[in-house]
């Protein structure tokens, strides 16, 4: 019975070497698990404790979600997508809400941007030293459960404003004075009705550009806020001696019907701050769809790993064999093997995988991804995960890897040891055929597919080729070894011993090829995807304004920028742009789904447009455009089955929902905006109403400056493609992350191989090799490895990407070559440092 744990006690104990590439496979396979893991559960679990809303236990607020349903039945699933801004609920409810048993009270809370008039520069800065700053704008009536408290004068009525001190003094106003201010209403002078110390709720994850704070009167605060009748939600406050659950019931009656969703705990913290959805959605893409991948990919390496370092001792096999050992005790000892090293590889692995989620985690939060408040989920389950899934790897590619030594007939175990099997199993064989047909059909539908269908299609395209490579590993090493070797026969005859144990010991040559192509492959894929996209959007944009001059401002642009810039000196045409997204459902049957579209509001016609900005209209005409008429990009007309003449069902940034009818469909949606539709049409459903950016057509640049930054179209898209975008650098990460692991998993596996091939190396000297000579063929079996490597993981980044970005895009991928080539140098650069760096040490003994 101790017969095998004992031959695996001392397999560890004498032989480490053979066992520290299983452990360092497994160790990094714990890490990639661990860090998605974690940061998967942080988007299952992601809450933020209530700021504005802790004095008030209840909270009414509209569902900030739409939902796609699939299927039927028991195979019914609904997915929610965050909106892209926020929905509103009616205010009135607030009446109904205060009459609900145990509330004291209930208030419609109002959050808006506000702009001081007068603003030369339109810079927003935090202590404006003169009314020309942005300010954020409340109704007074939130101050009952913000803390916020007048320190002179009274609460203001219609017409007036209570400034909070800092901004009053900065202001140099004083109660009774008019300032100017600017709202979504239009510009208007409020008089000042008193000055207030901002509260904790007020003060707390400001909302606004600044801490600059207005109130106003809660009667004309939904009109300037630019949504009539309506409020970002509704705080109710309890009797004394009511509980919240027993207000939240109460008040959950009361409001039946209405669509407002009744939050109590830190849920209405997620009310508060609308940037929680977007932070799981991130997280969970991380974690759960690039974390499934990832881990895919390390349980693959890990067990090629372990499964090279069970075939590497075939011979001990076929001799236990040979002596009288059972199959069934030397699987015992594979076994055994896996649970002295496994577990432990595992546990030291999650260590550095919980600094990487934890950096990986502060990133996204640094970026914006992620809100401040949200705090890094670490529990036991991700590390268990990680631990249990290099086990689960290690038995499973011990297994298999020793079930052939195990039920070979004693007689024959070690003459088999002696020479490789030429051929992989039929399984192995059929499944990695399977794969690679399935690949090729991905292909094909990728190349006929648009937008995110063909973005779909294209992860399945990479997936399965690699399973592909890595079933029919030998298969493809014997043909790599017969193709690349043949330059190699005629370069003297280390390069020619080096191409023929290539083509005799493909396994081995496979276990080194596979990581490399994994290395080439991931990286490229997810690299090149982003060079690609951003090369043409640069190229749309730079083609697609046509206006001499671009007016911006980080803030917003003001009310009445459009009409200014009509009245300057030599201006032909001025056309405002508000930027936003709405969603849009696409796919079919089992494929719904609700992607996401960049969005432009036209201040002025169609026909105006056209004159400054040039969509490369393909059907129909931009001069139809206005309210309820939309123009659309080509991609997502494809993916939305939709043309001119039809209606486009779509949400608009707050949910709500609307069938505008497609009047015109173009080609340059990626760098300029995928739905142009009329401006008016999205007013009342963003928060920030006021303009992303002018369009002028004639004038000079001079007389613009007072609205903003002004900069021509080359200058503002040079500014568009140097601004770090979030999206950009995930893919960077994740490249990093698969690439940087599918590195370690190559050099760790030609160590392997090269160190158990010490025996090998040492008769080449006793024959008369010279040592030059080994390490000259050693480096040339390295770059062959290399080689490899990089040409099949370019294929099958080449058959990912182009059929996808055709479908995207139109166009082919974008490669720069200096950065392919220093993919291809560091592949090249790590085999042969790999190779040489053990040889070395193995030929010291026979120098």
């Amino acid at each position: 019975m101790n017969l095998p744990n004992g031959l695996a006690r001392a397999a560890v104990r004498f032989k480490p070497a053979s066992f520290a590439g299983t452990f360092v496979a497994l160790m990094m396979s714990a890490l990639i698990v661990t860090a998605c893991g974690i940061l998967l559960e942080t988007s299952l679990r992601a809450s933020v404790p209530p700021e504005r809303y802790a004095k008030a236990p209840v909270v009414a607020a509209a569902d900030q979600y739409e939902y796609v349903v699939t299927g039927s039945g028991e195979d019914r699933e609904e997915e929610a997508v965050p909106l892209p801004d926020t929905a509103r609920v009616d205010a009135g409810l607030a009446a109904k809400a205060a009459g609900a048993p145990g509330a004291a009270t209930a208030v419609a809370d109002f959050t808006f941007p506000v702009r001081a008039a007068h603003d030369p520069a339109g810079a927003a800065t935090r202590e404006p030293a003169v009314p020309g700053g942005v300010l954020t704008g409340h109704g007074w009536g939130s101050h009952t459960f913000t803390g916020t408290a007048l320190t002179t004068g009274s609460a203001p009525h219609r017409g007036e404003v209570v400034l909070d001190a800092a901004t009053a003094h900065a202001a140099k106003a004083a109660v009774g004075d008019t300032v100017a201010l600017q709202t979504l209403a239009g510009q208007r002078d409020f008089r000042v009705a008193g000055i207030a110390e901002a509260g904790p709720g007020d003060t707390a994850r400001n909302t606004g550009a600044t801490d600059a704070i207005a109130w106003f009167a809660d009667t004309q605060a939904p009109a300037l806020a630019g949504h009539p009748g309506k409020a970002d939600a509704i705080a109710v406050l309890a009797k004394h001696g009511t509980d919240a659950d027993t207000l939240a019931g109460s008040v959950a009656k009361a409001l039946a019907g209405s669509g407002a969703l009744v939050h109590t705990g830190d849920d209405r913290g997620a009310v508060e701050d609308p940037g929680l959805g977007y932070a799981k959605e991130t997280l969970f893409g991380i974690g759960g769809s690039f974390g499934g991948i990832a881990t895919i990919v390390a349980v693959f390496t890990a067990a090629g790993t372990v499964s090279l370092s069970v075939s590497q001792r075939a011979r001990e096999f076929a001799l236990l064999r040979a002596i009288g050992a059972t199959p069934r005790q030397i699987r015992r000892a594979v076994a055994s093997e896996a649970l002295l090293v496994a577990p432990l590889a595992g546990i030291i692995g999650c260590l550095p995988g919980i600094g990487l989620a934890h950096w990986w985690f502060g990133q996204l939060q640094d970026r914006g991804a992620v809100p401040d408040a949200v705090q890094l989920n670490v529990s036991g389950l991700p590390l268990l995960a990680a631990v249990g899934t290099g086990l689960l790897t290690a038995l499973g590619a011990g297994w298999t890897a020793g079930r052939r030594p195990a039920k070979t007939k004693p007689g024959q175990a070690l003459s088999e040891a002696s020479v490789e099997r030429l051929r992989p199993g039929v399984i192995r064989t059929v499944l990695g055929l399977g794969a690679l047909v399935g690949g090729a059909f991905l292909t094909g539908v990728s190349a006929n597919s648009a937008g995110d269908d063909a973005a779909g299609a294209a992860l399945g395209v990479v997936m399965l080729f690699m399973l592909a490579v890595a079933l029919l590993g030998p298969l493809v090493a014997r043909l790599c070894a017969g193709l690349f070797g043949l330059p190699l026969r005629g370069a003297g005859p280390a390069a020619g011993l080096a191409a023929a144990n290539s083509r005799t010991n493909a396994r081995r040559l496979a276990s080194a090829i596979t990581p490399i192509v994994l290395a080439m492959a991931f990286a490229s894929t997810l690299v090149f995807m982003h060079t690609s996209e951003n090369h043409i959007a640069d190229k749309q944009l730079r083609a697609g304004i046509t206006a001499d001059h671009v007016v911006t401002d980080p803030a917003g642009l003001p009310v009445d920028a459009a009409a200014q810039a009509a009245r300057a000196p030599g201006v032909d045409t001025a056309v405002g742009l508000l930027n936003t997204q709405v969603l849009v459902p696409v796919g079919s049957g089992e494929f719904k789904a609700l992607q996401g579209a960049a969005t432009q509001g036209v201040t002025g016609s169609g026909a105006e447009l056209a004159r400054v900005q040039d969509l490369d209209v393909r059907e129909g005409s931009l001069d139809r455009l206005g309210k309820g008429r939309i123009a659309i990009d080509t991609t997502l007309a494809t993916s939305a089955d939709a043309g001119v003449g039809d209606r486009l069902s779509l949400y608009l940034p707050d949910g709500t929902k609307a069938r505008p009818a497609i009047v015109a469909v173009y080609g340059r949606g990626l760098g300029l905006a995928t739905v142009t539709m009329d401006r008016a049409s999205l007013a009342g459903h963003v928060t920030a109403g006021f303009d992303s950016m002018l369009l002028v057509g004639g004038g000079s640049a001079k007389s613009l400056t007072a609205l903003g930054t002004v900069t021509d179209a080359s200058g503002y898209a040079t500014e568009q493609s140097l601004d770090a975008k979030l999206g950009a650098w995930s893919n960077y990460m994740m490249a990093a992350v698969l690439g940087g692991f599918a590195a370690i998993a190559a050099v760790n596996t030609l160590v392997m191989t090269v160190l158990d091939r010490r025996r090998e190396l040492g008769a080449l000297r006793l024959v008369g090799a010279t040592r030059h000579q080994v390490m000259q063929m050693l480096r040339w079996e390295g770059l062959l490895v290399s080689v490899a490597g990089v040409v099949l993981g370019s294929a099958i980044a080449a058959a990912t990407l182009i059929p996808m970005m055709r479908g995207m895009t139109g166009e082919a991928p974008y490669v720069p070559w200096l950065v392919y080539g220093s993919f291809a140098a560091a592949a090249g650069a790590l085999a042969l440092l790999a190779v040489t760096v053990p040889a070395r040490a193995a030929l010291r003994r026979w120098s």
